[in-house]
């Protein structure tokens, strides 16, 4: 059945939007193509109007500030990506931390996923079978192919997909059922039947994608276990996955019966699924001691990979104070395996936390040869500076990473509080401006630039540069009313 948070958010979303977004139905230009997906909306509309659901998404829902776990979920996805059948992959990765277990695309390549996922899934290729199906989803655009079925209500479409997945994110599935009408229960249930289709039509691709990315199909049957079993874990209360992504009985059969076509052999389990997954843990129970006395339960009895647990507990035991005791549970694993970088960045993070900057810094320096370009090593260098009082060079890391990584708002929001700290006012402000073009408030964006135009008028090329990106931001917004 179609998602009851999609149904519902069909009456909030029009309060929700209606002073930011301008009718998308009257404005989407629908080429004919000439075959049976003629009226089609086309690859740049589709990128243009997810970046701009996606700035809205971002200014309703925090995102996870992780380096480590974002920049796992984004190589397992354009992993997937590259042996799927997608044409368009100018992808964008989102993590929500919330416990539901839940995934979601948006048209123009935005792919969310809640950390609640690592609690359900117990492999890597669990995990990726859920994102392969997002991935199929995507390439076979079936937010387009729903356009042509129900052009008139293009807006409503998107819009209620932006609110089900905000409410979704926050609140949780069951927030304003009670406003829902029969009426429009069942003018939601005559796409029932397209939902369906489309379900099994990603869950063919993605069965097919994981297997052509060296991963296990079986995966996806297992993942259905998985959440069939919390589904009755909860009761009447599906997880929110498959409030979006009905578990039909026809949908799983056909999954088995697919995955007959593809030889069974061995695939390795994946050691940094563990380790990631302990992040995400820590992230959700948002509760330092009880994250310890979890990861402590699973080294003492059972546990899918011991490392992840041990894992775990050291960075519970660090986000504790408890630096001697974390560097004595990590002690084993860099033993192990001291090359992986995991486990430095901890040991690197344990150092810092104990005031020990330069031991921190020192091993910083020994990995950069070996990731010179790695994110979450960049990030905690530039942490490890700013805790050493080393603003001004702790603030010129995070301009280069801000230029590897420019439309991660994570990044400018971190800027503009280092810039402050080193005197760099001007900044300051075109580190906001940057962060708010990023979640969709271009007036605030304006005031920003203005502001940061103002103080750096002697400066040429820095005025120059603001002065473009004002051009640019003007651009955004009338890009944005045609939407």
């Amino acid at each position: 059945m179609l998602t009851t948070t999609r149904i519902k958010t069909y009456l909030v979303i029009i309060a929700l939007l209606s002073s930011t977004v301008p009718a998308l139905a009257n404005d989407i230009k629908l080429p004919l193509l000439g075959d049976s997906t003629s009226g089609i909306v086309s690859h740049q509309q589709e990128y243009e109007l997810g970046r701009a659901w996606l700035q809205m998404f971002r200014s309703r829902v925090p995102t996870l500030d992780d380096a480590l776990l974002k920049t796992y979920l984004e190589q397992l996805t354009y992993r997937l990506a590259t042996h799927s059948e997608l044409t368009d992959r100018r992808l964008e990765l989102i993590v929500i931390n919330n416990p539901t277990m839940n995934a979601f695309a948006v048209p123009g390549g935005v792919v969310g996923t809640h950390t609640g996922l690592f609690q359900y899934a117990q492999s890597e290729d669990q995990l990726a079978s859920v994102l392969a199906h997002e991935l199929g989803h995507l390439s076979q655009r079936h937010f387009a192919r729903g356009v042509v079925s129900r052009r008139a209500n293009s807006l409503t479409s998107m819009a209620g997909l932006l609110a089900g997945l905000i409410l979704a994110a926050t609140v949780g599935g069951d927030a304003g059922m009670a406003a829902m009408t029969a009426s429009q229960a069942a003018a939601m249930d005559a796409n029932l039947r397209f939902s369906r289709q489309n379900e099994q039509e990603a869950d063919r691709i993605g069965i097919a994608t994981l297997y052509r990315s060296g991963m296990d199909p079986a995966a996806v049957a297992r993942m259905f276990d998985r959440m069939l079993a919390a589904t009755r874990y909860t009761g009447h209360h599906p997880p929110e996955f498959l409030l979006t992504h009905p578990l039909t009985e026809r949908r799983i059969a056909d999954a088995r019966s697919r995955l007959g076509k593809y030889p069974k052999q061995f695939y390795n389990n994946n050691l940094d699924y563990h380790l990631m997954r302990a992040r995400a843990l820590l992230a959700i129970d948002n509760n330092p001691q009880r994250s310890m006395k979890r990861f402590q339960s699973e080294l003492d009895g059972h546990s899918k990979s011991q490392a992840g647990a041990r894992y775990g507990l050291s960075l519970a035991l660090s986000a504790l104070g408890q630096q001697e005791k974390a560097r004595a549970a990590l002690a084993p694993l860099l033993s192990e395996d001291p090359d992986r970088l995991t486990y430095q960045l901890c040991a690197i993070a344990i150092d810092r936390a104990d005031g020990k900057y330069q031991q921190a810094l020192d091993r910083i320096k020994r990995l950069k040869p070996s990731y010179p370009s790695s994110y979450p090593l960049q990030y905690e260098l530039a942490e490890t500076l700013l805790a050493a009082n080393r603003y001004g060079e702790s603030e010129r890391v995070l301009e280069k990473l801000s230029a590897q990584r420019p439309t991660d708002p994570d990044i400018w929001y971190q800027l503009a509080e280092t810039s402050g700290l080193a005197g760099d006012i001007p900044g300051v402000h075109v580190a906001r401006a940057e962060y708010f073009i990023l979640t969709g408030v271009y007036d605030k964006a304006r005031k920003q630039l203005g502001y940061a135009q103002k103080l750096a008028a002697r400066d040429f090329k820095r005025s120059a540069v603001i002065r473009q990106r004002l051009r640019d931001l003007n651009n955004m917004e009338k890009k944005s009313k045609k939407l």
